[in-house]
């Protein structure tokens, strides 16, 4: 018999078929076996009443794998309408030891549930819930791809060894190369901004990684990044298009996975055509104004600043989200452009959502000699370093004006369902203190 797919069972209702999958949950009812078979589509319901095929299951446990037949009957609060009667089971691969985690009820994602929540990852993503999260993560990548495609970028695979640290500082890991020290990408910066010169338009969704000595529900060693270049473009160019990539990501993200974002408790983001954009001076004096925490002339926001903010745009200008603008040059990278009317300010933008911040944007410095200058006297760097001199050549010979961004992809599916720690959002997290699984 063909197997069935459980989401189409309610379309075969009075015939026989086939669904094979694990049992995801048994229960004993009225002198029924009820149980729930799970595969790729979800559960379906299947009603036990022969003992012998009962006899099947004894001693076995949540996981076993299973090929089950019998009729289809409408059954409105059974999963997806409808459920198998007079079931025929062949046990495929028999699953005798209890899990350590129950899969067929929500599962704990108080802080200190997580290090349990991960250590059982293999196991608890085979709850619907935490598998939901995924789920909306992939139809994340795919709606960022499509926006990056409709806008004719060119996908891009670069190298994760390099010469030379992307970012500057030290958080960098490092590694012996052969009898050369190598470091591991902290972003694939310089190669985006190379390949302007090639493409004009260039993405990458990739992992990164971050020597981060730190343990907060924001930070990881490793995690995906959404880079993407461009050339011919204005700041406020870069704005429109991160205001319509996230704008489309939700749209798509709800018409997809409404049912299972409900079961997170979560709401669709507000979010208009065109995000708001506040500087960072004006939002210091409106937080200091509001709380009475003085952060009038600080380089940066706070995290409490940040959560502020958006909170404050969503009640006020309608938004979720806000840019935050005319951040200091004196802490912009060797890479950044300053901005040509008010050198004391960098051509930079940071989009914040739902109280964190998801992407840093900006304009690139393209004249070669302020680069070079600028390499010297912000990052200590030397141009005839092999790790810096491939992207001064791309100056060197001819770039236009460019300006991209780096996305967490991970930070964005965490505040797009409401998880409160950015590891819930990770297949298989990476901190300071976790290598596996």
């Amino acid at each position: 018999m063909e197997r069935t797919i459980t989401r189409d069972a309610h379309l075969h209702v009075g015939k026989t078929i086939e669904v094979k999958g694990w049992l995801h949950k048994k229960r004993l009812l009225g002198g029924l076996t009820f149980i729930n078979v799970r595969d790729r589509a979800g559960l379906v319901q299947v009603v036990i009443k022969d003992k012998d095929e009962v006899e099947k299951l004894r001693g076995l446990q949540v996981g076993t794998v299973l090929a089950v037949s019998g009729q289809v009957t409408s059954e409105e609060r059974a999963p997806g309408g409808a459920e198998l009667h007079d079931a025929k089971i062949t046990v495929l691969v028999p699953v005798t030891d209890e899990p350590p985690i129950e899969i067929d009820k929500p599962l704990g994602h108080k802080p200190d549930n997580l290090e349990t929540l991960f250590d059982n990852r293999v196991i608890g993503l085979r709850n619907l819930q935490e598998r939901a999260i995924f789920e909306i993560q992939a139809t994340v990548t795919k709606s960022i791809r499509s926006h990056f495609d409709a806008h004719h970028f060119t996908e891009m695979h670069t190298p994760k060894l390099l010469a030379e640290a992307t970012e500057g500082g030290a958080e960098v890991f490092t590694l012996d190369y052969f009898g050369k020290i190598a470091t591991l990408a902290q972003s694939p910066q310089f190669y985006k901004q190379m390949m302007v010169g090639v493409f004009e338009r260039a993405y990458e969704i990739a992992p990164v990684y971050r020597a981060e000595a730190s343990a907060t529900t924001r930070h990881m060693t490793e995690y995906t990044s959404v880079d993407g270049e461009m050339g011919f473009i204005t700041l406020e160019d870069l704005k429109s298009f991160l205001s319509g990539l996230l704008n489309a990501v939700v749209d798509e993200v709800w018409a997809a996975h409404e049912p299972e974002l409900k079961r997170w408790n979560t709401t669709k983001p507000v979010l208009p055509a065109e995000i708001p954009t506040i500087s960072m001076a004006e939002i210091h004096e409106k937080y200091s104004k509001a709380t009475g925490e003085n952060s009038v002339g600080e380089k940066d926001l706070r995290p409490d600043e940040e959560r502020w903010i958006c909170e404050y745009a969503k009640k006020n200008l309608g938004s979720e989200a806000v840019f935050v603008s005319e951040w200091p040059a004196s802490e912009m990278k060797f890479y950044h452009k300053a901005n040509e009317q008010n050198p004391e300010i960098a051509d930079r933008v940071d989009l914040l959502f739902r109280g964190v911040e998801i992407t840093t944007g900006s304009m690139r410095e393209n004249v070669y000699a302020k680069v070079v200058q600028q390499l010297k006297d912000l990052a200590h760097g030397d141009p005839e370093d092999p790790g810096f001199l491939p992207l001064l050549n791309a100056m060197r010979y001819g770039m236009p004006p460019h300006g991209g961004f780096g996305l967490g992809l991970e930070r964005l599916t965490q505040k797009l369902i409401g998880l409160n720690n950015v590891k819930e959002a990770t297949l298989f997290p990476r901190d300071i203190n976790r290598l596996a699984p």
